[in-house]
C-alpha cells in the first residue's frame, strides 16, 4: 500500500459551454481543489492562488486517487503549470478503471449510492452557481464532501475486491470486481 494517497478533486469557475467545449478546459479555470491525505490524515483547501501548493502535492503523491481527475482535474490544471501531470504522477482514476471493465462511463453518485449507501452532496453545476454567487464556503464543502465519497468507494473496493453500481438499465446494484 503506498505510504501518501492523495484522494483529490476540484471545481471550476466556468462550464465547458462557458469556454468553447471540453477540449478548452484549461480556459474553465479552478475556483477551489481539494485534497485528502493519508500521509497527513487531513484535508487541505486549495484556492486558485494557491494552485501550485495543491500541484506540488500531486507531484509529491505515492498514489493521487479521483474519479474522472485525469481527464478533467488535470485538464483544468493545465492552465496552471506546464508539468504533464497525468504522466507525472502515480495515478488511480477510478472512472477509467471501471470504464475499462464495464464498456462504458458512470458517475460517481452511482458507485458511492449503491456501494455505500449514501450519494453526493450537489453536482459541478451547482458549484458553478456558486462561483457566480461569490459562495467559495459551499464550493468548498461540496469539494471536501466529493474527496470523502472518493475515499471511502476507493476504501471499499480496496477491501471488498469489488464496488457496487446502478446500472443504466437496472435499478438493482450491479458488481463489478476491482483490483486496487
Amino acid at each position: 500500500m503506498p505510504k501518501d494517497i492523495v484522494y483529490f478533486d476540484l471545481e471550476t469557475q466556468k462550464l465547458a459551454n462557458d469556454v468553447g467545449g471540453w477540449k478548452h478546459l484549461d480556459k474553465m479555470r479552478m475556483s477551489v481543489g481539494v485534497t485528502y491525505s493519508t500521509a497527513q490524515e487531513k484535508y487541505i483547501i486549495y484556492d486558485e492562488e494557491h494552485v501550485d501548493q495543491l500541484i506540488d502535492q500531486l507531484l509529491k503523491a505515492d498514489l493521487v486517487v479521483g474519479f474522472n481527475h485525469i481527464f478533467f482535474d488535470y485538464g483544468v490544471l493545465m492552465a496552471y503549470t506546464v508539468v504533464d501531470l497525468a504522466n507525472q504522477t502515480n495515478n488511480l482514476d477510478m472512472l477509467l478503471s471501471l470504464e475499462e471493465k464495464v464498456g462504458h462511463r458512470m458517475k460517481l453518485d452511482t458507485l458511492a449510492s449503491a456501494s455505500l449507501g449514501a450519494g453526493k452532496s450537489a453536482d459541478g453545476l451547482m458549484a458553478v452557481k456558486w462561483w457566480r454567487e461569490g459562495k467559495i464556503k459551499e464550493i468548498a464543502e461540496y469539494c471536501c464532501f466529493d474527496v470523502k465519497v472518493t475515499w471511502k468507494v476507493h476504501a471499499y473496493g480496496v477491501e471488498h475486491g469489488k464496488v457496487k453500481y446502478i446500472g443504466r438499465h437496472s435499478p438493482e446494484p450491479l458488481e463489478v470486481e476491482v483490483d486496487w
